[in-house]
């Protein structure tokens, strides 16, 4: 009886060292796995993030500031894939808008601080100039709102005619004068010699005008193929 025991005891240890070396080879496999599918992943997004920033680069040729376009722009390709020209130009006009904001705050913060300060007093010409700034910013900010609102109706389209060119020229008018106004601000603060605090505001509204100028040219491009399509089918009516 003792040997049976016995016996019987050496087979489940024979069993249970076979189902732990099963189990050991099995995680060894199961981890090799899981690298070998977190290294293919992390090479499919390599491969992805360096197709996108080639793009961005391509693109970025086509504009006035082709570095800050790129430097703009690479973020969003760390995250994110391009999917052609109108979602590039959506990011870049998103951008604009965002600078925009940004500048719009840092104006009104400013021109609150000098009104604290003048107590009620007359305004001096350079409150005037940055309140006149800050109306131009805000104008360039609902412009873009208004341009990217439109854009999203032009990519609904599915078909090329009057109405989609519509919107196209809606889009290329709205962010024309916002680059108009954040220009004029620019011009507000002629010649080198400044204070630092009216240096930072020309080089906000300098920033936000470079930007919407490369959204501009962005969306030119993207907007180039549905112009010369709408060409080539007035052309086929002809007799």
């Amino acid at each position: 009886m003792a040997q049976l025991n016995l016996t019987i005891m050496v087979i489940f240890l024979s069993i249970f060292s076979c189902l732990a070396r099963k189990e050991q080879s099995l995680a060894r496999h199961n981890s090799q796995t899981i690298q070998n599918q977190t290294k293919t992943q992390t090479q499919t997004q390599t491969q992805t993030r360096s197709k996108t920033m080639e793009y961005i680069e391509t693109s970025c040729q086509g504009t006035r500031y082709p570095d800050l376009c790129i430097r703009s722009l690479a973020s969003f390709a760390k995250y994110s894939t391009v999917d052609g020209p109108d979602h590039l130009a959506h990011i870049a006009l998103s951008v604009s808008l965002v600078k925009a904001l940004q500048t719009r705050g840092y104006l009104l913060k400013i021109v609150k601080e000098i009104e604290e300060i003048n107590n009620g007093s007359q305004p001096g010409y350079a409150y005037l100039t940055m309140q006149d700034c800050e109306k131009q910013i805000s104008d360039s900010v609902d412009q873009l709102s208004q341009a990217i609102k439109e854009l999203r109706r032009v990519n609904k389209g599915t078909i090329i005619n009057d109405k989609m060119l519509w919107h196209i020229s809606n889009v290329e008018t709205w962010v024309s004068t916002a680059l108009t106004d954040a220009s004029y601000c620019v011009q507000s603060f002629p010649g080198h010699r400044m204070s630092k605090r009216t240096a930072t505001i020309k080089v906000k509204a300098q920033n936000v005008a470079e930007v919407t100028s490369n959204g501009l040219a962005l969306f030119h491009r993207y907007a180039a193929k549905y112009r010369a399509a709408a060409a080539a089918r007035a052309a086929k009516k002809l007799p």
